[in-house]
């Protein structure tokens, strides 16, 4: 698939997240991350359960609206980037249909001609491995395959930035082994991947820099060597030994 940049003029990255808070019901479940992702790096969030990792990803992405803070992108807070990020979630939800209009319906929605549609598809279809189940009914598919079209479908859009959230947490060895492969080969496109997982081993296979939160608070943000072999905190230690919880 062609690669995503559009230059540094058209570029919604960077992404700042500016004292950004979430509030329900006067309990703070975010509280006051500030952080800049740049492109490039594959960023994953790490953190024990109720961290606040998913609900950081619902904020970036546009789904929730922040209690206090901002979502800048490209140093605007005006700046409509909608178009051009995507989020894939743990469960995709996947139309009644076959595995290719699935797909195409994507780009319908996104306003791509009908007469442009059929490569696009067929490309996507391609590199992610799903030619052989284009005519299968999407909600039929495995639990793997389903997520591999959900990200055939995201891929498809050539985001400028695509948020996974636990993208594998489901699946067995072979089904993430092969979801990996593709968020890899997605990254090398040229998409931004910002994504949570709660997989100790595949943050160290894929990630490039890692946010770490703890009861809603940002701790670290370091090269993912960094933050894996020397990590700053107590919590984020405690937490690689498997010794954190909440």
């Amino acid at each position: 698939m062609s690669g995503t940049g559009t230059g540094e003029v058209d570029a919604i990255l960077p992404l700042d997240l500016v004292d950004l808070s979430y509030e329900v019901r006067g309990q703070r479940l975010l509280d006051g991350i500030s952080v800049r992702l740049e492109a490039g790096p594959l960023t994953v969030i790490l953190g024990p359960n109720g961290a606040g990792k998913s609900l950081t990803l619902r904020l970036a992405h546009g789904l929730l609206q922040p209690t206090a803070g901002t979502v800048r992108w490209c140093g605007s807070a005006a700046i409509d980037a909608r178009r051009r990020q995507t989020m894939v979630f743990e469960r995709p939800v996947l139309l009644r249909r076959s595995t290719a209009a699935n797909i195409g319906y994507a780009l319908h929605v996104r306003g791509v001609p009908r007469v442009q549609r059929h490569a696009r598809i067929a490309k996507a279809l391609a590199d992610t491995g799903l030619a052989a189940l284009a005519t299968r009914r999407a909600r039929v598919l495995s639990a793997g395959e389903q997520q591999r079209v959900a990200l055939a479908r995201a891929w498809v859009l050539e985001p400028e930035v695509l948020f996974l959230d636990e993208p594998t947490r489901a699946l067995d060895p072979s089904a993430t082994r092969q979801v990996e492969e593709l968020i890899r080969a997605i990254a090398r496109s040229g998409a931004k991947i910002v994504m949570t997982t709660h997989d100790l081993g595949q943050a160290q296979r894929l990630a490039d820099e890692v946010l770490f939160l703890h009861r809603g608070a940002l701790l670290e943000h370091a090269p993912a060597k960094r933050f894996f072999e020397k990590p700053e905190s107590d919590e984020a230690r405690a937490f690689l030994r498997g010794e954190l919880f909440w």
